[in-house]
């Protein structure tokens, strides 16, 4: 790249980023497009509507209840991924949608009973949702003996006629089934069904068929529901919470940039410029794909600029170690680029497959979490890869090219990390093992395995209208105390009804006794009328299905991850122990939250997932060196020993300095963020120190027991 070009290519990547930083910040034209203010923010950050719907006639069962509100689930999200669904009482059922302040729009369209029909293949309507009686998954045999998922249905009287005709019309024909506008199933009818019982087979699994059964029963609710309530909420954590994170983002974000222009010299304030484009092009993406943000949400952005500041490591880590081999500076950038590639690539990818997964298969806050990892994600490649690649080759040709400027990798010792294998492999099991004895220790005295939040559980909601419109501090500061004594509980989560002088108390289950003294106390500390304070149980936002979408989800990345791995390895043992590695920084994170009881709600998903993505990240690091260095360096001559050793060594200062710019970041945002953010900022912080230590001294020693106890057939 000549001098004139270096110059132009600067002037344009420095207007790009201005032109995203002021888009960002005041947006574009009247209605302000691309502005980080036009996010859309979650019900944690920002609030939304609140609708109480309640079943017209006589009570629902809690099948009823239960199917009805995945029902609602399934159309709120719609809406916003984060929207959440819960039971209110016996026959109510809380609505809470961020962003949406028009109650009579949504009604119309989730107060309908199900819309769920049995269509020919021209789309003629045979059999109507309200003909089903009963859907359920059963486990039968066929005539072979083999175990068969089924789903049997039960049709009305009017149904069954409905239905005999439909199959005999349709012989050997697909009847497909569509809810909502979407076939979900397409059975083919094999003969004439007549007396109102009917089986539909082909479910690869119990969970698939339970799952089909449930959507049918859904669709064939008659279950009617009617508004009773509807406020406009305010946010759960409050505008603390947001100008809190703000201003932790922009100090670890000064802080980071420091230190890598201390470490790396001019390549560190190359990536300091990257990183400033990659965070503003990935608020105004956030704002342009209308993706909702919550604190789960703000865990996937973290965790993408760890990965785009773990790139730059990479790179400018390995362009020292090119210029302390001898090369000149301009070689030394393109081999380093060059060299690095195959480790990010990786990483990201390993990364881009579990958000893919959770996109897919989570729900919820685990959907919000997947979709901002997997743009963070992208945008920290192609930053890495391109921006920050431009940058550093254009300060170059601009005369920066003294090799001062960019540094000489020292020397470094190899360390025998593997004469310590015992001793680490030991501490990783001890730490599962204290986990497990915690476990058995706070189930023995009554107090459950986690302390688990009101989204995992469920509560007791109490209305209250005090007599003054309260700030978020002051509800904080004196009506959370009053609560706090009556449950012995800090897990307290509050929000303002919009317009009014209400706020809606959500604390564990309360007994009969426990809520009349929570009445006492708040009438003789705010002097409010008793007969303005009313309570409800209520179940818990965080659904059972949503708890096993995200575990099979992992599940499934899991086996993905292994795969790649083993893929582009070569080597099973290499996905194999990158593997055990993940599940051990895993269950050390799980330790932590059994022995300390942090709360266990909504940002534990988030907190688990971002452990899971970074720790995997760390590892291909370091295979990725065993792997270069197996070809570089001969077994036979230097053993497989020292090459390990070797490995780890030259990647040592890149898995510290990746791991402690994350860090910086993740405790400014603990010392400056609110005791939510505090609650996901702790156990994150825990999972980066044990996973820069699992990665150092269990990755690579675990790979060289494997290599040598389990050898293939070719070596």
């Amino acid at each position: 790249m000549k001098k004139n070009k270096g110059g132009l290519v600067l002037a344009i990547i420095i207007l790009v980023i201005v032109g995203l930083s002021y888009t960002a910040a005041f947006g574009i034209g009247k209605t302000h497009t691309g502005s980080a203010k036009n996010i859309n923010l979650g019900l944690d950050l920002a609030g939304g509507v609140s609708i109480t719907y309640q079943a017209v006639g006589e009570t629902p069962t809690a099948e009823q209840m239960a199917d009805t509100i995945r029902r609602l689930q399934q159309r709120v999200e719609t809406y916003s991924t984060e929207s959440e669904v819960y039971q209110e009482g016996d026959d109510r059922i809380n609505v809470e949608i961020p962003g949406v302040s028009d109650a009579n729009t949504i009604l119309a369209e989730l107060g309908k009973p199900g819309s769920l029909q049995f269509q020919d293949t021209t789309g003629k309507v045979l059999v109507d949702g309200t003909d089903i009686s009963t859907a359920e998954a059963q486990i039968t045999q066929d005539n072979m003996g083999n175990k068969e998922y089924v789903v049997s249905l039960t049709l009305t009287d009017e149904g069954a006629q409905k239905f005999a005709d439909a199959t005999a019309a349709n012989l050997n024909k697909q009847i497909p089934i569509v809810f909502d506008g979407e076939i979900i199933s397409s059975p083919t009818v094999q003969t004439t069904i007549t007396g109102g019982q009917a089986s539909i087979t082909g479910m690869e699994s119990f969970e698939a068929a339970e799952k089909l059964a449930s959507t049918i029963r859904i669709g064939s609710l008659k279950v009617e529901l009617e508004e009773l309530r509807s406020n406009v909420v305010g946010a759960r954590l409050g505008q603390e919470a947001i100008q809190s994170s703000l201003k932790a983002g922009a100090i670890g974000l000064v802080l980071v940039i420091l230190f890598m222009c201390v470490v790396y010299l001019l390549p560190g304030f190359a990536a300091g410029i990257s990183l400033i484009f990659y965070v503003a092009l990935e608020l105004v993406v956030l704002n342009a794909f209308d993706i909702t943000l919550t604190l789960p949400g703000i865990a996937g952005i973290v965790l993408s600029i760890g990965m785009a500041l773990d790139a730059n490591v990479i790179i400018y880590a390995r362009v020292k170690e090119e210029i302390a081999s001898g090369k000149s500076v301009g070689s030394a950038i393109d081999v380093g680029f060059k060299k690095a590639m195959s480790a990010i690539v990786d990483g990201n990818v390993t990364t881009l497959i579990s958000a893919l997964i959770l996109g897919l298969k989570g729900t919820g806050t685990v959907k919000g979490f997947a979709q901002t990892l997997a743009i963070g994600v992208i945008l920290s490649m192609f930053t890495a890869l391109f921006v920050s690649k431009y940058i550093i080759k254009a300060l170059y040709a601009i005369g920066l090219q003294d090799v001062k400027y960019y540094g000489i990798q020292k020397g470094r010792k190899v360390i025998n990390f593997l004469s310590k294998k015992t001793i680490c492999f030991a501490i990783g099991i001890l730490v599962v093992l204290t986990g497990f004895g915690f476990m058995v220790m706070n189930q023995a005295q009554g107090k459950g395995v986690f302390n688990y939040s009101l989204e995992f559980v469920g509560g007791t909601s109490t209305n209250v209208t005090f007599n003054e419109d309260l700030s978020l501090k002051e509800i904080d500061d004196t009506v959370k105390p009053v609560v706090e004594s009556v449950t012995n509980d800090a897990a307290i989560l509050t929000q303002k009804v919009s317009g009014t002088n209400q706020v809606i108390i959500k604390t564990r289950e309360l007994s009969r006794e426990e809520r009349e003294t929570l009445n006492n106390k708040l009438v003789e500390e705010f002097g409010i009328d008793e007969g303005l304070v009313t309570a409800e149980s209520i179940s818990s936002t965080i659904s059972s299905e949503m708890k096993s979408d995200a575990i099979i989800a992992v599940i499934i990345s899991t086996i993905c991850i292994l795969i790649y791995i083993w893929f582009r390895f070569k080597d099973i043992r290499f996905a194999s122990s990158a593997v055990i590695v993940l599940i051990n920084d895993v269950l050390a994170v799980l330790t932590f939250y059994i022995i300390s009881r942090i709360s266990v709600g909504g940002t534990f998903i988030a907190c688990m997932l971002t452990i899971v993505g970074y720790s995997i990240n760390a590892t291909i690091v370091i295979f990725d060196r065993i792997r270069e260095n197996l070809v570089v360096m001969s077994e036979k001559k230097d053993g497989l020993e020292m090459i390990v050793n070797t490995s780890i060594s030259q990647t040592l200062t890149r898995s510290i300095y990746t791991n402690l710019t994350t860090f910086i970041t993740i405790v400014v945002l603990y010392i400056f963020g609110v005791s939510a953010i505090k609650e996901f900022a702790l156990p994150l912080i825990v999972g980066i120190v044990y996973g820069t230590f699992s990665s150092i001294c269990i990755t690579g020693p675990l790979w060289y027991v494997m290599r040598k106890r389990l050898v293939k057939r070719s070596e």
